[in-house]
């Protein structure tokens, strides 16, 4: 059974969380603030951490920055007020996986960590299979039935990406952030190129299809 540690200083809504994930088949571990999430962590080892941002003693930026220095891997879902662009931008530069904004539905919190759970099986096997496709993360190499097919990196990260989330839209914004940088000087248009790219060098795999999702961005649809 999954263990999922959540984070947030608020008792009685740490206590619905909780109670939620536990409906949900996982087992829940909460903690109040960052030092005694950090307490928790050297107790047992947790499959995905759900936490807060504004936080006595240590809040969640803090936090979670912390944990990525020991943990690459784990993933990690804010649960948060704040829903500025700039709060949203920190937590994805630290490493955060997903952001969700209070209030929130608690049935989506259970598809989000059920998601990100599956990508994180995912990212330690670093192997995506579908079909005839193989991607290996470890050797940057895609098979599609049985014959090489030639990327670059950032190709090869951009349709990991994408593969890893079948049907969840990724903005441009997005990808350029994680693959360029928040300070890259280069266009996000440059993320079409390589969409164009990868359209043609598996315009014969009947696996999958990169959807433009008009004015947003791009998600795979698996066939």
């Amino acid at each position: 059974m999954f263990q999922i540690l959540v984070v947030e200083d608020d008792v009685q809504f740490n206590r619905n969380i909780c109670s939620c994930l536990e409906r949900g088949g996982y087992r829940a571990v909460g903690c109040h603030d960052g030092m005694e999430a950090f307490d928790r962590l050297g107790e047992k080892v947790f499959d995905l951490i759900i936490s807060d941002i504004m936080m006595p003693n240590l809040d969640g930026f803090a936090f979670a920055k912390a944990v990525r220095e020991q943990d690459e891997l784990i993933p990690i879902l804010f649960l948060t007020a704040r829903g500025d662009i700039s709060a949203k931008s920190e937590g994805f530069r630290i490493g955060v996986d997903d952001y969700m904004v209070k209030p929130v539905d608690m049935e989506e919190l259970l598809m989000r960590v059920g998601a990100l759970l599956r990508r994180a099986n995912i990212a330690r096997s670093k192997k995506l299979t579908m079909g005839t496709l193989t991607l290996n993360a470890e050797e940057m190499s895609a098979v599609l039935d049985g014959e090489d097919v030639p990327l670059t990196v950032r190709e090869f990260q951009i349709l990991y990406k994408l593969l890893s989330y079948p049907k969840k839209i990724f903005t441009r914004a997005q990808l350029m952030d994680e693959f360029w940088g928040l300070d890259s000087e280069v266009s996000s248009r440059s993320v079409d190129v390589f969409i164009t790219h990868l359209r043609a060098k598996f315009e014969g795999c009947d696996d999958f299809e990169i959807v433009t999702i008009r004015g947003l961005g791009y998600k795979a649809v698996l066939k």
